[in-house]
């Protein structure tokens, strides 16, 4: 005599989400009942259901291999609520044996779904199959389900919401909390006691060392709460104490960062900032809201710079300096009362691969700029004039000035300030 089967609580949407279905593929819709290697399932076949629109118009069915899908996906379920004790198990439907379509199933159909787990191995098992409508058989077969690893290591003092998706071989260690809107790539390293939150996506490969705080509510008191996002590209390092906000309504929605980035410690990002890729950040370095950083800018130690400010690609702000404007591309920018220009980032240009012909036209652009006494205008103006300094660079120069709404930083270092800076 059978087991008897009660009534259950199975978090239909997250086990579904770890078999990696999502709409209009998620065929099963309600659980029923429980027993001991068996599952009742339910699918309402609806007349909006996408596949009904080509299979067949006019004569609307349930494709076969929609069925045989449904009842996978119900084993799934199955496999998967009694592996609790493995938060990383996949399942996969391997192979499919002695299928037979007894009954079409047709728009209000209201097909039971019924699964038995048969032999069954550490990595495979076999289930009998039996799709139903009313007391008719519908489908039934024999399924081969795949139970796969996908290498992720979650500590277990680790809080990790359900409905988080953590991607293959990524580490979460002890005390680390993830929040329900997280989304963290393959391979990503996260450390004790970080915290993600919000709806934050994050790249693969990324490390965030312990303490990080990422992808909670921006500090703006016109944030009410409101949905915003933070999205995080590949390779990124965030070092112990970073804290990224997510953005605001108000300006945009999102905070977004490139590849291959480094915060170190302390650093802060906020709301609806923009940093592009290959940039870095020395420690305490911090960004207002809606700044934005281009590729390849490095932003020194104790370095702020003021909301709705720009920083150039390839620019370099000195260590302790505070940014009111926005900082020239291709530029050393040093200083707090007020921040000057300390020439060509030459030697960071050189070790980015910069062609000399290049930074010999950036350094007479930017004689123009400093040197002529020509005010800004004429400045650019002989610049753009001068065939010889035709390049990207110096065109991306002459649009970034004429860009700018907040000014551009274009006072030259004196002497004595220039002698300080070599001495360091």
């Amino acid at each position: 005599m059978p087991s008897a089967l009660v009534p259950v609580a199975i978090n239909v949407p997250v086990l579904l989400d770890r078999i990696c279905y999502r709409y209009p593929s998620q065929l099963v819709d309600q659980i029923l009942e429980q027993g001991p290697g068996r599952l009742v399932g339910v699918k309402n076949v609806t007349l909006n259901e996408e596949f009904f629109q080509g299979h067949f118009p006019g004569t609307p069915l349930m494709p076969g291999v929609l069925m045989l899908e449904s009842l996978s996906q119900l084993a799934a379920l199955l496999l998967l609520h009694r592996e609790d004790s493995r938060p990383d198990a996949r399942v996969y439907l391997r192979g499919v044996n002695d299928a037979k379509f007894r009954r079409q199933v047709v728009p209000g159909d209201r097909l039971r779904l019924e699964i038995t787990i048969g032999r069954r191995r550490s990595s495979l098992a076999r289930a009998q199959a039996k799709a139903y409508v009313g007391d008719q058989v519908a489908a039934e077969a024999e399924l081969l389900l795949g139970l796969v690893s996908d290498g992720t290591d979650i500590h277990p003092t680790a809080i990790v919401h359900p409905r988080a998706y953590v991607g293959r071989g990524s580490v979460i260690g002890p005390h680390a909390v993830i929040g329900p809107h997280v989304r963290i790539g393959d391979r990503c390293a996260i450390g004790a006691s970080a915290i993600i939150d919000g709806w934050t996506e994050i790249g693969d490969e990324t490390e965030i060392f312990p303490f990080a705080s990422i992808g909670l509510i921006p500090q703006d008191l016109k944030f009410k709460g409101e949905m915003t996002k933070l999205t995080i590209g590949k390779r990124n390092v965030f070092r112990e104490f970073v804290t990224i906000n997510r953005g605001t309504s108000g300006g945009g929605g999102e905070t977004s960062i490139g590849d291959h980035n480094v915060f170190m410690a302390y650093v802060h990002v906020a709301h609806d900032c923009h940093v592009k890729s290959n940039t870095i950040f020395g420690p305490h370095a911090t960004l207002g809201g809606h700044v934005t950083v281009e590729d390849f800018a490095n932003i020194s130690a104790g370095s702020a710079v003021h909301q709705f400010c720009r920083v150039g690609c390839h620019a370099f702000i000195g260590g302790y300096s505070v940014v009111t404007k926005d900082a020239l591309p291709f530029a050393r920018t040093v200083g707090s009362r007020p921040a000057r220009i300390f020439g060509v980032n030459t030697i960071g240009l050189m070790r980015r691969g910069l062609l000399p012909d290049v930074v010999e036209k950036l350094k007479r652009s930017f004689r123009y700029l400093l040197q002529s006494k020509l005010n800004t205008t004429k400045a650019l103006q002989k610049i753009a004039g001068d065939r010889t300094l035709a390049c990207a660079e110096v065109d991306y120069l002459v649009d970034f000035i004429q860009s700018s709404q907040r000014g551009v930083i274009l006072r030259r270092a004196t002497r004595k300030a220039e002698e300080a800076l070599a001495d360091e």
